[in-house]
């Protein structure tokens, strides 16, 4: 049995996931994005209950709660149904949606929903707390999910990904947390690993926005299709592959950009709030 799930593990995606045409209501889902939404959910709801109980801690809002949840359902939905074989049997404009809610998404609404004494007690060890506060340190976090988001989408890892699932999970998980690290300079919940200042926060975001626009702008701007998997898979919607790569470059250069510049905005916003406040 093992050696079968090995075997399966090694297939190429685009034997094991081909379909002969696309639909907008294949809602399957796939067990190891099921058992990773439910091993998430389980861990709160036991920081939620037992573990506040235990600490006497303030109980979670319902909005956290909702920003929470929100963030699996993001997952199961981009990681599942229609989207999923877009991305993974089609197209890669697809694709980009797809990590585009994966890391600009996900990981904002998975720290809106925590509670500062849930990280604080997590990290309680100060072995812990000494790596998360180097991971979370602002250069620190902005080199690394880049890094991580540019090997991805060089076309050798690509490429590797689409053709083993395995390879795949890794990428998307990768991306994800990484992408944890990315925000936490602004949205941290706790103070033990804190934010930056308001000014420094829309420096940060300013900057964020750069990575990934020269990763889609070089994706953009190609003059030949990258990545050989979207060569291979039947057509959809009339785009050929390089259509189908320019739209999904644009998708990466222009709302990844808009949605920094709207959390920058928003920080703009805060700080002149708190400055009207100060002066009140």
């Amino acid at each position: 049995m093992l050696r079968s799930l090995v075997d399966f593990l090694a297939t190429p995606t685009v034997l094991i996931a081909q379909t002969p045409e696309f639909s907008w209501t294949d809602w399957d889902l796939h067990p190891s994005t099921v058992i990773g939404v439910l091993a998430l959910g389980a861990v709160y709801a036991w920081f939620a209950g037992p573990v506040r109980r235990r600490l006497q801690a303030p109980e979670v809002a319902p909005r956290q709660v909702v920003a929470y949840a929100g963030s699996l359902l993001v997952i199961l939905g981009a990681l599942n149904g229609p989207l999923h074989h877009l991305s993974d049997e089609y197209l890669f404009s697809a694709h980009m949606v797809q990590h585009l809610l994966l890391t600009l998404l996900v990981p904002p609404l998975f720290l809106a929903g925590l509670s500062g004494w849930m990280v604080d007690n997590a990290t309680r060890d100060h072995r812990v707390l000494t790596v998360a506060r180097f991971l979370t340190r602002p250069l620190v976090a902005f080199v690394v999910p880049n890094a991580v988001l540019a090997a991805w989408h060089f076309p050798g890892p690509y490429g590797l990904a689409m053709e083993r699932h395995n390879v795949h999970i890794v990428m998307h998980l990768t991306m994800m947390v990484t992408a944890g690290m990315l925000w936490w300079p602004v949205l941290s919940p706790t103070e033990r690993l804190p934010r930056v200042s308001r000014p420094m926060q829309l420096l940060y975001l300013f900057a964020l926005g750069l990575p990934m626009s020269l990763i889609g702008a070089f994706i953009t701007l190609a003059d030949h299709p990258l990545y050989e998997f979207y060569v291979t898979v039947p057509r959809l919607f009339g785009l050929d592959p390089l259509e189908d790569q320019r739209i999904g470059g644009l998708i990466m250069w222009v709302p990844g950009m808009l949605v920094f510049w709207s959390a920058m905005t928003a920080v703009w916003f805060r700080w002149s709030h708190e400055e009207r406040e100060e002066e009140a």
